[in-house]
């Protein structure tokens, strides 16, 4: 389980193409503290380690993963948020964030603001049905909070911080993002669902 708070930020280094994924090596000056079969979410997607030096480590996307998410697109060079899953003593802060995408979206826009800036994501219908205002949404992999919806697309405001820590930055208009919703929304839509067909 992840908290959506990201630790740091790394780069792809390599990438290899295999017969049933991919395998990514992501530079990170945090390598040196995993070893080999942790979990480590890497831009919201939950992914193990395989392989690791002290400033790099290795993980294989499968086929099914690489369908869900933007992983098959990254390339040498890109950035990416990675936050290991939180201890069992740990501080819990941002939300419960499991690490298992929901769908992509795509920036639409973005907005400088006084404090921060503005993002706007065009998102799938079946998605925006678990938005709400002031609600928990992981933008690949931040836990970030709805400021305003509609059918079609969501926008958050990200502080200074958020930039400091995430790959915000290295967004433009158009780029995909990965959207993973309030696991507490689908226990909603779930037993509402199971009540429906009592």
């Amino acid at each position: 389980m992840y908290t959506g708070l990201v630790e740091a930020t790394g780069k792809i280094s390599k990438t290899a193409t295999a017969a049933e994924g991919r395998r990514i090596r992501v530079s990170t000056e945090f390598a040196s503290d995993l070893a080999v079969g942790d979990s480590i979410a890497v831009s919201g997607v939950c992914l193990t380690v395989e392989r690791r030096s002290d400033d790099w480590f290795e993980a294989f996307a499968t086929e099914e993963t690489l369908r869900r998410t933007y992983l098959s697109t990254l390339g040498v060079g890109d950035a990416v948020n990675l936050e290991r899953p939180m201890p069992a003593d740990g501080r819990f802060d941002g939300h419960v964030v499991k690490g298992t995408v929901d769908t992509t979206g795509t920036v639409a826009e973005i907005r400088d603001q006084e404090e921060g800036v503005e993002f706007v994501f065009e998102v799938p219908d079946d998605f925006a049905g678990y938005l709400v205002e002031k609600g928990a949404v992981a933008v690949d992999g931040a836990s970030l909070t709805v400021a305003d919806y509609d059918d079609s697309s969501f926008s958050i405001a990200a502080i200074p911080e958020t930039l400091r820590l995430t790959t915000l930055t290295k967004k433009n208009v158009g780029d995909p993002v990965h959207l993973e919703a309030d696991v507490l929304a689908k226990y909603v839509e779930r037993r509402l669902a199971v009540e429906a067909a009592q």
